[in-house]
């Protein structure tokens, strides 16, 4: 992997990370286009997903912030409430990371039409969410664990995590703002702990030398400040009901990538 080709995949998970157009789908889709060896693929998307989760705890810093210290709180406050429904959203993914982790990895093969096919999946989920009505519902437990089962089926490439998770919030007709930054927040140790996890498999492998330190840091400053920008932007999207877009976006690259592949 060469610079260029770091600084173009860093832009593309910055960006695709929280806009609602699947970022693994996308990885996939430009490792497949520049050619990047499979090898180099895993060292590579966990460093850019390092460079999210930073640019994430810094847009929400003031929030993590108050929920770190009232979870310190004897009381049982909705500081400690909101902590107990990220943790119940991310029970699906856990199953998943714990039973089914090599069967998701069979997924990221370079199959361009499978992509294709999930973003189709992506852009029917934006669509219908673009036109639910905002209750103005505050985030419930049971609609944690429903917005983690979001989370969970958007382990595949091609189905966005923000699209899959801010969509189902939307249609179970949650305030905006809420179900924005409730996505944000839940993705958060997930991709810590899958990240941990992929770095003792990449040490014990060796993996985590076949690719030039130069590359790996332009993607993650790439990633970094492109996932900042997009983070914003998302926020206000959502806010502003403009999901039909990215829904029309990920029809288009789905039936390319159906065609293509």
């Amino acid at each position: 992997m060469n610079a260029i080709e770091a600084f173009l995949l860093g832009l593309i998970q910055g960006l695709t990370e929280f806009l609602p157009v699947s970022s693994s789908g996308h990885l996939e889709l430009g490792q497949a286009i520049l050619g990047v060896e499979n090898k180099e693929n895993l060292t590579f998307t966990v460093v850019v997903h390092g460079a999210t989760v930073l640019s994430t705890i810094i847009i929400f810093l003031s929030e993590l912030l108050n929920l770190i210290k009232g979870s310190f709180n004897l009381k049982w406050n909705e500081e400690k409430q909101y902590v107990l429904k990220i943790f119940i959203s991310m029970i699906p993914v856990l199953i998943i990371g714990m039973f089914f982790k090599e069967k998701v990895e069979s997924f990221f093969n370079g199959n361009i039409r499978f992509v294709g096919s999930m973003l189709l999946i992506t852009a029917t989920l934006l669509t219908f969410s673009n036109y639910a009505k905002d209750r103005k519902k505050p985030v419930s437990y049971l609609d944690s664990l429903i917005i983690g089962i979001a989370q969970g089926l958007a382990v595949l490439p091609g189905i966005s995590r923000s699209g899959s998770t801010i969509s189902t919030g939307l249609l179970l007709g949650i305030k905006r703002e809420d179900v924005a930054k409730f996505s944000f927040l839940m993705v958060l140790l997930p991709i810590i702990g899958a990240n941990i996890l992929d770095l003792k498999d990449m040490t014990s492998s060796g993996q985590a030398t076949s690719i030039d330190f130069v590359p790996l840091l332009i993607g993650f400053v790439t990633a970094f400040i492109s996932g900042l920008l997009a983070c914003k932007w998302m926020i206000a999207i959502v806010k502003r009901s403009k999901l039909i877009y990215f829904a029309i976006y990920c029809f288009i690259i789905g039936v390319i990538a159906l065609i293509v592949g």
